[in-house]
């Protein structure tokens, strides 16, 4: 009989695997911010990936302006993105947001356009005991936590109407994939939409989709194998020398492709959107 995935116990896994950059548990015993000194970098990447049109985007605001005098809770709200654009369709929108840097740069962006129904809590998600929302959104904010039952749980708790999540959805048989089997034994090298839907139906819940189209993320470029090598040692906690060095090696030869005197990874990422209601869940 094959054996059944704890998808929940997984997503706990994943994350404890990942490095202190993301993991919030090693993060915190250095007392670090992940994001200094990459805030700007980080802001200037999503001023791209959001100078192009977005399905999830469109939708989102359809429903917030849906909803007469809308509140939402935005987790993890980084610059500012989705707080300004909510901004404009809904009564109060209140970000969370834990770095001292992306707060900064999100409180900047609030001035520039004059915002004044945006309030800034610097919070770790979970909050107890917040005021409940008519909307919650998680836009790419839970891979650092790896109680994933609680994150969502204390979105419901907090949510009136509807949770939002926005999380990447990578392909199974993408070059990460493929690399994470051989090392880990399975093909998930971070926590990811695959894991957290599944988890959610774990928890008895059905959340409905809506997938982006594939090309809608920036794809990595690298000056040199050993460039493209090291990412992966990075992303897996390995060093040069190891067991995997050789057939690492194989796959980037294989699946990279040259360009311009620059290396191109495989376009293998989308973003997926998981939304569900609260009412139906209380019925």
């Amino acid at each position: 009989m094959e054996k059944i995935t704890d998808w929940i116990l997984l997503w706990k896994e994943l994350v404890e695997r990942q490095g202190p950059f993301w993991n919030q548990k090693k993060r915190s015993k250095d007392n670090q911010d992940k994001w200094k000194d990459r805030s700007k970098m980080f802001y200037e990447r999503v001023k791209e990936r959001w100078s192009r049109p977005d399905p999830h985007r469109d939708i989102i605001i359809s429903m917030i302006s849906s909803c007469k005098n809308a509140t939402v809770l935005d987790i993890g709200a980084g610059t500012g993105a989705w707080a300004v654009l909510l901004s404009k369709y809904a009564l109060k929108v209140t970000a969370i947001e834990p770095s001292a840097d992306m707060r900064e740069l999100l409180m900047e962006n609030l001035d520039k356009e004059c915002i004044r129904n945006v309030e800034v809590l610097d919070r770790l998600w979970p909050v107890v005991g917040i005021e409940p929302h008519d909307f919650t959104l998680a836009s790419h904010s839970i891979y650092g936590c790896d109680d994933i039952r609680g994150f969502i749980t204390a979105m419901n708790e907090a949510t009136r109407n509807r949770c939002l999540m926005l999380l990447r959805a990578p392909d199974q048989d993408g070059l990460m994939a493929m690399a994470a089997d051989r090392i880990w034994g399975l093909p998930y090298d971070s926590p990811n939409f695959q894991v957290a839907y599944n988890a959610m139906l774990q928890m008895g819940m059905f959340p409905n989709v809506l997938m982006e189209k594939k090309g809608m993320w920036p794809v990595w470029t690298d000056n040199s194998l050993d460039d493209a090598l090291d990412r992966i040692m990075v992303r897996f906690e390995l060093k040069k020398g190891s067991d995997h060095d050789q057939y690492l090696t194989y796959l980037l030869k294989k699946h990279l492709t040259e360009k311009d005197g620059k290396l191109y990874w495989p376009s293998s990422m989308r973003t997926g959107l998981l939304y569900w209601d609260t009412k139906e869940r209380d019925n």
